[in-house]
């Protein structure tokens, strides 16, 4: 499977969510070579200081099976987000039973797929799940580098995420100089 097709079509999604406003991730699960589900970020510019943290991009995917017209077959689908799925997410994406994550940005505040699940209880903690990390990383670092970057965007202002994601496109704007010397 040609992982990095499949996670362009994730940032898509992720710059469709951008467009509007919204924190940019974006998912979609491929089966047997096809995208049957897809979803961006919403929910995130608010009103007022209310930010909902309910309709993450994973979630908004999975719930779109409930209408696609394929037959969805869990350990058959991958999973692509432009952001390392959140302990929800991650979650909701094992009680589907899908079996293989694959996601571009790493969550250094909020991620769940490295926890250690061998503390939790068999449903999560026997869940047979691989995760790939960093498939067009710094696509999608890009666009959070550009989120954060926006004044008007509020959501994760000053927080561990934001300030680890400028520090990140940095280094690697700097990586990139120093290459092409």
């Amino acid at each position: 499977m040609d992982y990095s097709f499949f996670m362009d079509q994730a940032l898509e999604q992720a710059r469709i969510a951008y467009g509007q406003g919204q924190f940019p991730v974006g998912c979609v699960i491929v089966q047997d070579g096809q995208v049957i589900a897809s979803g961006a970020r919403s929910g995130t510019s608010g009103k007022g200081s209310f930010f909902s943290e309910i309709d993450h991009a994973e979630i908004r995917a999975l719930k779109s099976l409930e209408s696609s017209d394929i037959r969805f077959i869990p350990e058959r689908a991958v999973l692509f987000c432009t952001m390392e799925p959140c302990l929800m997410c991650f979650a909701a994406i094992i009680l589907a039973g899908i079996r293989t994550v694959v996601f571009a940005y790493e969550d250094v505040m909020g991620g769940g797929t490295g926890m250690d699940r061998q503390l939790l209880r068999p449903l999560y903690r026997d869940a047979q799940i691989k995760v790939i990390p960093h498939v067009l990383r710094k696509k999608s670092l890009d666009l959070f580098y550009n989120f954060f970057n926006k004044d008007a965007n509020l959501y994760w202002k000053d927080s561990l995420l934001e300030s680890y994601t400028l520090d990140q496109w940095h280094r690697s704007e700097k990586r990139n100089l120093e290459a092409e010397k």
